[in-house]
């Protein structure tokens, strides 16, 4: 565990690319804050040949039958699994989430939607007669993909995936924070004989290599997955191409308890879906909306919950929250509870203090009682922390809901799903979970307001990748 694997190369044209500049970029084990491997911060000039070399590639792949689009898609879906203990070792260690979890929602995930999007494909309406037109659909170009650390598997599978098999080639960028599972993704799909310059892959920093995939005029589209600050810039260089560009950003995700709810049920449910991944997920639900009357209720049912979120190193047996991804994403995190108390939280569990483990980037799982207007009720924290917010009706509940520049997820607790569909539709949010409905892969995932544009998962982030072409044909004589 402690040698650092040195990766020397970036993935161009179908071949690994000794790296142009000596300089590198550290990965850390968020557990022990060892160094466990180094990747090439990736040049200007070497991401501007990965995008020549998908460009080259593109006419001929966007040709093939969708069938054989497909068949590479399960190829990719079957290596991906072949190698599922690797990625999940690689993921608990670069981002912190338990090696049993990782595995199953880390990798498991990710390996379905390889196969899912194959399917998707294969079923698809690809034209479609409309009045005295033929509509066709057709592969959008070159995609720049650029994917955040938490979930980065996942994040780049949702975008490589349906762009490939869309017909699009495309260059990805994944986090120099945690790439080491992207690595491992490339060697994949290098086994499974794609044609060269369908996939490349360039690791280096957003202000470089992801300044040239949003800005370089052979590229069509730009699909983003990080900050709603790096968003707004990644937006604001595409505009000057007047590229596609897919947003998916922060959130701030409001789940309201309802009085005839299951109060029980719905705390837990919201205390878990808010601390996967030690609270590292955009939709994650961070705001506890209860019934005023009831906050004692809730506060005592919120302090059993957490009770339950062992705190280790995420290669422990035992560890049900690991660390975070970094030394400052920690710090930032504490900041932020130290804000919270500062302003006059009620500190219902956990606390600015460090959990007692000697090495790893660990913060308590935390809950405040807070007020609508304060900082931690409009601000993306992403860590582990829930806030509870009393409100004094079902109008105030729905107006603190949608208080925030946010609208990714979220969730409504009721007596009866009925009640709780109600609310949900006044929710200004791509997502709700009605009294702990599961995820579901094949509904469209994605944000509104601040929390982005666009959809993924299932043929709603499958057509993304795909432009509309109307041919007109002359009329038959009658």
């Amino acid at each position: 565990m402690t040698a650092t694997t040195v990766y020397p190369a970036h993935y161009i044209n179908g071949q690994w690319v000794k790296a142009q500049s000596s300089e590198t970029l550290p990965v850390h084990d968020s557990s022990t804050e060892a160094l466990m491997a180094t990747v090439p911060a990736g040049t200007a000039a070497e991401a501007e040949a990965a995008v020549l070399a998908a460009r080259a590639a593109f006419d001929g792949w966007a040709a093939l039958p969708v069938e054989t689009r497909a068949a590479y898609l399960d190829k990719v879906a079957a290596g991906v699994k072949a190698r599922t203990d690797d990625l999940a070792l690689a993921i608990a260690r670069e981002v912190g989430m338990p090696l049993k979890m990782a595995r199953a929602v880390q990798v498991g995930g990710p390996a379905w939607h390889w196969g899912n999007f194959a399917k998707v494909a294969r079923q698809f309406e690809w034209e479609k007669t409309v009045g005295n037109s033929l509509v066709v659909r057709e592969a959008i170009g070159v995609v720049g993909c650029i994917t955040p650390w938490n979930f980065p598997l996942s994040q780049i599978t949702l975008k490589i995936a349906p762009a490939m098999v869309a017909g699009c080639t495309v260059v990805l960028k994944p986090s120099e924070i945690a790439p080491v599972n992207a690595m491992i993704l490339a060697e994949i799909i290098h086994e499974a004989g794609l044609p060269p310059g369908v996939f490349n892959l360039v690791n280096g920093m957003g202000p470089v290599v992801g300044e040239v995939l949003a800005t370089h005029p052979e590229v069509d589209m730009v699909s983003f997955t990080g900050s709603t600050r790096a968003g707004k810039r990644v937006g604001e260089l595409a505009s000057q191409s007047i590229k596609r560009v897919a947003l998916e950003l922060g959130g701030k995700s409001a789940s309201v308890v309802l009085d005839d709810a299951n109060f029980e049920a719905a705390v837990k449910g919201t205390v878990s879906a808010c601390m996967l991944n030690s609270g590292q997920t955009c939709s994650a639900h961070t705001r506890l909306l209860v019934p005023a009357g009831r906050y004692e209720e809730v506060k005592a049912l919120a302090q059993a919950a957490i009770a339950k979120f062992s705190v280790g190193p995420s290669l422990e047996e035992g560890s049900k929250l690991g660390p975070l991804v970094s030394a400052s994403q920690r710090d930032r995190v504490l900041g932020f509870i130290r804000t919270g108390i500062e302003e006059g939280a009620d500190v219902i569990a956990g606390g600015a203090e460090a959990p007692a483990i000697a090495k790893g980037y660990f913060v308590q799982p935390t809950i405040l009682g807070i007020k609508p207007t304060d900082t931690l009720a409009q601000e993306e924290i992403f860590g582990p922390v829930l806030v509870v917010i009393p409100y004094k009706d079902e109008e105030e509940a729905v107006a603190i809901a949608n208080s925030t520049i946010y609208g990714l997820g979220g969730a409504v607790w009721a007596g009866t799903d009925e009640h709780a569909m109600k609310v949900a539709r006044r929710l200004r949010t791509g997502q709700v979970d009605i009294n702990g409905g599961p995820f579901n892969g094949q509904a469209p995932f994605g944000g509104y307001k601040q929390s982005g544009n666009g959809r993924e998962n299932g043929v709603y982030g499958f057509e993304e990748f795909l432009e509309f072409k109307a041919m007109q044909l002359k009329p038959s004589a009658s």
